[in-house]
């Protein structure tokens, strides 16, 4: 596939990840020398490779869970020398772990936003006092469940 811009080739990745069910995160980034253009972009599954194990600290209160299990997707985007385009240059399909199937596809960290009426919701409850967990409750009882929750707990938190 040949696209216009870098941008639409990581779109059209990402896009695809949502309607397999992963997760895609932008990898690394190769550039010419001669102008500095992104020759190489690496866009690869979120589970790809593996995290180094920390040294064990003695603040160290919560263990993370492990994230990341040497996942080999990614698809990679090539510059085409005499044009301004992209091109698909490499592309690997197989998982090594299972895809998220569509009844919890809302809970991958692509289909999470926050909207503007989200942040309107827990600033209005911020004024009142009221918690970010307790306005995740009460948006999920608006809205009819966690299924149609556009965000989590965390992402409420964290605004």
């Amino acid at each position: 596939m040949k696209f216009d811009t870098l941008q639409q080739g990581i779109s059209f990745y990402e896009n695809y990840a949502k309607v397999s069910g992963f997760d895609t995160r932008l990898y690394s980034t190769k550039k010419r020398k001669s102008d500095g253009k992104i020759s190489l972009k690496y866009c690869v599954c979120n589970k790809e490779g593996f995290r180094e194990t920390p040294r064990l600290q003695s603040n160290c209160k919560k263990k993370r869970p492990t994230t990341r299990m040497g996942c080999n997707a990614r698809i990679t985007l090539k510059l085409i020398n005499d044009q301004d385009n992209y091109i698909i240059f490499s592309f690997r399909e197989g998982h090594t772990h299972p895809l998220t199937t569509p009844n919890s596809a809302h809970h991958t960290k692509q289909s999470r936003n926050l909207t503007l009426a989200h942040k309107k919701y827990i600033m209005d409850n911020s004024r009142a006092n009221i918690g970010a967990t307790k306005s995740y409750r009460l948006m999920k009882e608006h809205v009819g469940g966690y299924q149609n929750m556009a965000a989590s707990v965390t992402d409420f938190k964290n605004f």
